[in-house]
């Protein structure tokens, strides 16, 4: 029963401890009358060049101070490299920061890690003394959940900055797509001048800046299409002309009618006439959401059927699509879409995620029957994730 104590014994080298009383004054100091150099000190003047080589890399001042607060304010450890040189760090850093410290590269193309011999996890926090082998790995890139692994202000900065190129990589690639199906929308390429021309007038750098806008769901489509060709673009809704309701059953003759936006009505499916005081007569689709909040109110509606001939023309109908986040998935749906013989008007992104993306579609149809045709082809596909007709819920979002 006698009470036991616990000591903590902290054992240095000789230049260990000078670093520890001197700090990087350690660096310039003489033995017997020379100059000794500690292996382990700071070289001051290779100090301030690394603090120069982080500012310039830095994205912003936040990221730059973050790296000197945890250069200069935490304890170190000292690990060796498989040659012998001394590679310095803050006490808790992990094998990620030892490869980052000896050069980007290194830290970006790191895929394992050996230490003393032995392979360890990337999380590992290293201790004074051990020997650290990094492995890597051509076409390696950090990885987002690198950032939560590090301490060290040097590899927060180059692991941020390339996630940042890769999402803008990825941006651009979809933007390319998204700009493309807007310009073919327009009988228009999406050629490099005229990318060029739409970011200079939009404030952007350059096309690719312009193009991970676009990707990033920043700007729209018809925001770069409007901006380049301001007369060809119409967001209004499609009416229909008196001549071509003369067959509409139900609609009396020499009025017209307009289709309303929330529901974006097409032949064959069931409708009604709704008639809106000092604004004439809009055409929903029976299930359309709007309907409910004209029950309680003076509203006077007309029962209204397509007419039997075919019309030949196209109706807007919009889809909200969840797809994978992968590559050629969108691609692959306007391809499927084209192939079915619809047309895409415009295409939005409402979502960007790591994983999914959500959008929304108009495209035209002949009729219900093509557009349900087409419903299902997408859900078909492994890719999909969720795909639904686009209703408004607003009234005055279906009439503007």
């Amino acid at each position: 029963g006698r009470d036991s104590k616990r000591v903590e014994v902290q054992i240095r080298t000789q230049e260990m401890h000078e670093v520890a009383e001197s700090g990087v004054a350690a660096h310039w100091s003489y033995r017997d009358g020379q100059f000794f150099e500690n292996p382990f000190s700071v070289d001051p003047f290779k100090w301030i060049r690394s603090l120069a080589r982080d500012f310039d890399e830095s994205t912003n001042p936040d990221d730059f101070l973050e790296h000197v607060k945890l250069e200069m304010f935490q304890d170190k450890v000292f690990c060796f490299t498989p040659k012998g040189d001394v590679i310095k760090l803050p006490r808790g850093a992990t094998p990620i920061d030892f490869a980052y410290a000896i050069h980007t590269r290194i830290g970006d193309s790191c895929v394992g890690v050996q230490i003393d011999g032995q392979r360890k996890p990337l999380w590992t926090r290293l201790r004074n003394g051990q020997s650290i082998s990094i492995i890597r790995a051509d076409g390696q890139r950090p990885q987002a959940s690198w950032e939560g692994m590090v301490i060290t202000g040097r590899a927060k900065t180059a692991i941020r900055r390339n996630i940042k190129e890769q999402y803008k990589t990825g941006n651009i690639k979809l933007g390319r797509e998204l700009a493309r199906v807007a310009f073919d929308r327009i009988g228009k390429k999406a050629t490099e001048r005229a990318l060029q021309t739409a970011a200079r007038k939009m404030g952007w750098a350059s096309s690719g800046d312009i193009l991970a806008a676009l990707g990033a769901a920043e700007i729209t489509s018809h925001e770069l299409i409007t901006n380049l060709y301001p007369n060809l673009t119409n967001s209004e809704p499609i009416p229909f002309s008196a001549e071509e309701n003369m067959n509409f059953v139900g609609l009396p003759k020499g009025q017209s009618a307009v289709s309303a936006a929330c529901c974006q009505p097409v032949p064959d499916e069931r409708i009604v006439g709704v008639i809106r005081k000092g604004r004439g007569i809009f055409i929903h689709a029976i299930d359309c959401n709007i309907l409910e909040t004209f029950e309680n109110k003076n509203i006077n509606w007309i029962d209204l059927s397509w007419p039997k001939e075919d019309t030949k023309s196209a109706y807007p109908a919009t889809l909200l699509i969840t797809m994978v986040n992968g590559a050629g998935v969108l691609g692959r749906i306007c391809t499927l879409i084209g192939d079915m013989g619809a047309n895409i008007v415009d295409m939005v992104f409402l979502e960007r995620k790591p994983d999914f993306y959500r959008i929304r579609v108009e495209i035209h149809v002949g009729d219900i029957e093509h557009l349900l045709n087409i419903i299902t082809s997408i859900e078909a596909d492994t890719d999909i994730a969720e795909i639904l007709r686009f209703r408004e819920t607003s009234v005055n979002s279906s009439e503007k």
